[in-house]
Parts: structure tokens; C-alpha cells; sequence
């Protein structure tokens, strides 16, 4: 599940920036909007129907991006890092070595 959902979420990703790149801005962009006086739209049509697509596409973006923080929310199991770490066994006590006698002359 989470695989099919990373995977639409990819293409509504390169879909918006695609979308956001054709847009005409003040700097000009690149400008593929529109621009022709032959053209299918108008440069107003265009830059309507590109506005929408965008704001479609960023809800649906939005959308799965949600989706995917709540899947990966439910493989996380219920205990947490700390509690799922067993302790750590205490060292036994160090045996101090037994006295060596002093070597006589």
C-alpha cells in the first residue's frame, strides 16, 4: 500500500514542477504558456487552466504526503526505542587477588 501511494506521490511531484516551470512569470520563465495569437488558448485561458492544475496537483500532492506520514506511522510498533532495549547486565564484582607473600632473602 504504501509502495502504490509513494509512487503516485513521485509522479504528482515531477507533474507540479513540471506544471510550475510551463507557468509564465514576470521574469518570463519558460514561458510555454502561451504567447502565439494562433495558438489553441488564449494567454489568459492558459494561465487559468495552469493555475488550476497547479492548486489540483499540490492539494493531491498534500494529500498523499499525509497518507504516507500516517502508513508510516502504523508499521511503527506501540513501545518505544528506550523500553525496547533490554538493560544492560552489571558486571560481577572484581575478587581482589589474593596477597602475594614478599620473596625472602
Amino acid at each position: 500500500m504504501a509502495t502504490v501511494v509513494l509512487v503516485i506521490h513521485l509522479l504528482i511531484a515531477v507533474a507540479l514542477v513540471a506544471v510550475i516551470l510551463v507557468q509564465r512569470s514576470e521574469g518570463g520563465g519558460l514561458g510555454l504558456g502561451g504567447g502565439t495569437a494562433g495558438g489553441l488558448m488564449t494567454v489568459r485561458g492558459s494561465a487559468n487552466l495552469l493555475t488550476r492544475t497547479t492548486a489540483v496537483l499540490a492539494t493531491a500532492f498534500m494529500i498523499t504526503s499525509l497518507l504516507l506520514a500516517i502508513l508510516a506511522g502504523r508499521d511503527r510498533s506501540a513501545e518505544r526505542i528506550l523500553e525496547a532495549v533490554p538493560p544492560a547486565e552489571e558486571p560481577a564484582p572484581a575478587v581482589p587477588a589474593p596477597p602475594v607473600p614478599p620473596v625472602g632473602d
